[in-house]
């Protein structure tokens, strides 16, 4: 346990620290090199990890390339300005719809999506429309929350809800029915809890006689408008898709390749660039990371783990749901939730209390919030902003985390009961 540990440990710090630019991925990569050498883990255990991980990453993939293409042709742009000119300069109602486009975002393009896409867009109209710093730190700390506590209802909107359901054998739909009411809970509460710390924060007025029409920001009307179309029709394949058991990755990926060869066909896009330029330090993060979890696994935490799970079942429902959602949570805010998740399925395996799985989940996406290193939406989130001149300390965050999170994880668990 201690030699896992400390390769664990060890990972864990360089991906946060990031000293002298070293990506995260080259760290997780390293350590599980590390573990592989020093024998934590073997070449089988690599197999069983590529097994669990495999689905998600790609999806993660075809996710991102889709969001970035969307992106180029100015879909998330005309929606952001869309939002605030139907506010009508009303801050209240400019907060809570900039929460709704974020949960939006989150459930259909993943919380990484949100945090990649969505952050940078919303920052730029801040200033545009000449807001206070408070004022942009409060909408920039409200997002970034979002993002992750409304990364519920589909099985793509989060790698950790992927990783679960193919873990558990859950079905696109299944796990839609399961989840839609954690969703909506989700998204409501946040936006309330939010609202209640930042609201000092929020201006009345805010003047949006600044913002672009929003069609002028589009690159090709025709193309954004078939974009929904193609939306629809990719939601409709992964229905499809489960009732053939099929992997989510096979509609996420390929709906993405072929959206960028018809923004590139039509000259929206440059697909290399767009290719060149995704996110993939993500996956050799997840899989690295992994690997180097899977020792903790191999060293015994994950059979600690279940004996305490299979106690706590026992003591019914709502003792077996809380407790299991807020023990991932924990683990998930001091060890970052893609381990976690992982940990806490193979944990749950043998006990005999379905609903615990979905528990898992809700503890691992809104768990992170409580502090930077959490979640990787959060640390690219964080990156996001530290790029475009936003810097928020450690502390800072953590602070705020603590008093958000707690609140609205309770009461989004208590769905589940």
């Amino acid at each position: 346990m201690f030699l896992a540990s400390g390769i664990f440990i060890i990972t864990l710090v360089f991906v946060i620290w990031q000293p002298k630019g070293l990506q995260i991925g080259t760290t997780a990569i390293i350590g599980a090199i590390v573990a592989l050498v020093l024998g934590v883990v073997n070449f089988d255990d690599v197999i069983d990890v590529t097994n669990i991980v495999w689905d998600a990453t790609l999806a993660f993939i075809g996710i991102i390339i889709l969001s970035m293409v969307l992106d180029e042709i100015g879909f998330f742009e005309w929606c952001a300005i869309k939002m605030a000119k139907l506010s009508n300069g009303s801050g209240i109602k400019m907060f809570i719809y900039s929460l709704l486009l974020g949960s939006f975002v989150s459930a259909i393009f993943a919380n990484d999506g949100a945090a990649l896409i969505l952050t940078p867009i919303i920052l730029a109209k801040m200033k545009i429309l000449k807001l206070n710093a408070k004022t942009i730190l409060a909408f920039i700390l409200a997002g970034g929350f979002i993002s992750d506590s409304a990364s519920l209802p589909f099985v793509f909107s989060n790698l950790t809800n992927i990783v679960t359901a193919n873990y558990f054998n859950i079905g696109f739909f299944e796990y839609l029915a399961n989840m839609i009411l954690p969703y909506i809970v989700s998204t409501v509460i946040s936006i309330f809890v939010l609202w209640l710390i930042l609201r000092k924060d929020i201006p009345k007025q805010i003047d949006i006689s600044l913002l672009k029409n929003p069609d002028e920001v589009l690159k090709s009307k025709t193309l954004f408008k078939f974009s929904w179309l193609f939306l629809l029709i990719l939601l409709i394949g992964y229905f499809v898709g489960d009732y053939f058991d099929l992997p989510v990755s096979l509609f996420a990926l390929s709906g993405a390749i072929i959206f960028l060869a018809i923004a590139s066909y039509t000259k929206n896009a440059k697909a290399w660039l767009t290719i060149k330029t995704a996110p993939w330090q993500v996956v050799w993060f997840s899989i690295g990371l992994y690997i180097v979890v899977y020792g903790l696994k191999n060293a015994g935490l994950t059979d600690y783990l279940s004996n305490v799970l299979m106690h706590l079942s026992t003591k019914g429902d709502f003792i077996a749901v809380i407790s299991t959602g807020f023990i991932s949570a924990f683990l998930s805010a001091i060890m970052n939730n893609m381990p976690t998740v992982m940990i806490m399925d193979i944990a749950l395996k043998n006990v005999p209390h379905d609903v615990l799985a979905y528990a898992n989940i809700i503890g691992c996406n809104l768990g992170p919030k409580m502090t930077p290193f959490g979640s990787l939406a959060t640390l690219l989130w964080l990156h996001v902003l530290s790029k475009k001149g936003v810097h928020i300390g450690f502390w800072q965050y953590t602070k705020f985390g603590l008093v958000v999170t707690p609140p609205v994880l309770f009461i989004v668990l208590l769905t589940l009961i």
